[in-house]
Formats: C-alpha cells, structure tokens, sequence
C-alpha cells in the first residue's frame, strides 16, 4: 500500500468517524433506529459544497452541522408529535431530503469543487499533510465534546432516555424533548461528515448518502467487537477506530481485486460478521465449559 493510499483512506475513516458518532448517539445512546442518515449525510454535502463554491468553506461546516439539526428535528417531530413510528419517520425525512438537496444544489444532482479553496485548502502551505492533521483534530475534538456533554445532566438525562425511558418520565423529565435533541445532534454530526467529504474530495453529489447507514452500523459494531465499549470515553475512541479499521478493509479488498461495484455487497456482509462473532464466540465458551 502506498504511502497516498494510506492517508486517503485514513482520512476518509476519519471523516466517516464523525458520521459513526452520530449513529452512536441515535442508535446507541437513545436506542432509535434513525433511517434519516442517508439523507442528511447528502444535506451536509450539499450546503457545503455550495458555500464553499461562495467561498466560504468554514461557514459551510457550520451550516451543514445546522441543516443536519434540522433533518433531525423534522424526524424527532415527527416521531414524538405525530406519534409516526421512528424508522417510518426516518424514512419520510429522508425521501424529502432527496428533493430538499436538490433544491439546495439548485437542481444539479452534481456539484464540483475543483481548485476551490476548502478548509484543507486553507492549511496546506503552512501545515504538514494538513488535511490528515486537521481531521485528526477535529475527530479529538469531538470525542472531547461529547464525552463532556455526555456527563453533564443534560447528557446523562439523554442516556437515561435511551436506557429506561418510564422511569425518566417518571423523574419529570421530557423524554420527548430528549429525543427531539438527540435526533438533532446525531443528524448534525451526519451532515458535518457530509460536509466534510464534500471539501475533502471537492464534489458532492445528490446520491453519496447511499449506504451511509450501513457504513456507520459497521464501523460501531467492528470497533466495538475489536476494542471494546469499557468507558463512554474508551467505546467513542472505539468507535472511531472501528470506522478507521473498515476503511483499511474495504482498501484492502479493493486490492486484492474486488469490484467496486461489490462494496456494498462485501459492506453487508462484513457487518454480518461482525454481529455474529460475539455470538459465536459465547457458543464456542458455553461448548468448552462443557467439555472441560
């Protein structure tokens, strides 16, 4: 493996860590299959691509961070106002997001942003492989961020929605209110990692959110299998070296000759396994306990 090809694809699991926290938080901490992903990755591509062709490109993280709230928040509606069914519900925002998208990249299913000056732009004379440096930073930071609002009342308030939610309604807290905001922030770190492989690979387009769920549902469940949850610190740097890992496979697989078109077919099956090796691995206990 060349030594490009290594920083490509650690800097692409490092861009899809960000979207994987953010399934954390919707399939992990409250418990919700949210299927809006798909739609709200493309949402954060989108509102980046087009503020950094206005040359903003540091806005268009921020606003892509924000329409990804918002996808959330349409979801969270949704579910918690007109009682739709969450994976319903996902699905209904997600379908609306395809047209939303469109309108936001003013009807081209495509947007280029060749020699445009994006955030990695900003950096590369002056930092080292500023692309990698600063999408280290970046995933630290928000592995920071979150393990601190995780531990606040707020954040512990969320969890406990997503472990007991009778008994936090019970305790006068909103849980309605606490899904509103988790389907938010889930969403809002989907679309930042949209926004950010959008100026990362300067294109964006209207069908890259295909298979961002399986992505994320692959990358929690390697890192989890290879590294373990322990503490919600340790399970979030898990996670993102969960993504980290799934990229160098996929990379790996690429050159060993399988077709890109096969990807998604070996993406599926790679989650497969992953969900099925703890439950081989406690058949392969239970059978040596009863033969020792």
């Amino acid at each position: 493996m060349s030594l490009d090809t290594f920083l490509s694809t650690l800097q692409l699991g490092l861009i899809y860590s960000v979207l994987a926290l953010g399934l954390f938080l919707s399939f992990r901490i409250l418990d919700t299959p949210d299927l809006t992903v798909d739609g709200s990755f493309v949402t954060g591509m989108a509102i980046s691509a087009v503020l950094t062709l206005a040359g903003h490109p540091i806005l268009g993280l921020a606003a892509a961070f924000a329409g990804g709230l918002g996808a959330g928040l349409v979801t969270g509606l949704l579910h918690t106002r007109l009682k739709i069914q969450p994976i319903l519900a996902g699905i209904l925002t997600m379908t609306a997001l395809y047209s939303v998208n469109l309108r936001i990249m003013a009807g081209k299913p495509n947007l280029s942003l060749y020699k445009k000056e994006t955030l990695f732009s900003l950096f590369e004379g002056s930092v080292p492989q500023a692309t990698t440096v600063l999408l280290l930073l970046m995933v630290a930071g928000l592995v920071i961020l979150l393990t601190v609002f995780l531990k606040t009342q707020l954040g512990l308030s969320l969890r406990a929605t997503g472990d007991n939610e009778e008994m936090v309604r019970a305790s006068s807290i909103n849980t309605d209110s606490m899904k509103l905001l988790g389907l938010a922030l889930a969403n809002g770190f989907v679309a930042l990692s949209g926004g950010l492989l959008a100026q990362q690979q300067q294109f964006a387009d209207n069908n890259g959110g295909l298979g961002m769920l399986v992505l994320g549902l692959a990358s929690i469940i390697i890192g989890e299998t290879l590294f373990g949850k322990g503490g919600l610190a340790h399970h979030l740097i898990s996670i993102c070296a969960g993504t980290i890992v799934y990229r160098f496979v996929l990379t790996f697989a690429l050159s060993l000759g399988l077709a890109a078109s096969d990807l998604k077919l070996f993406s599926a099956a790679l989650v497969v396994l992953a969900l099925a090796l703890p439950q081989m691995q406690g058949q392969l206990k239970r059978r040596r306990k009863r033969h020792a």
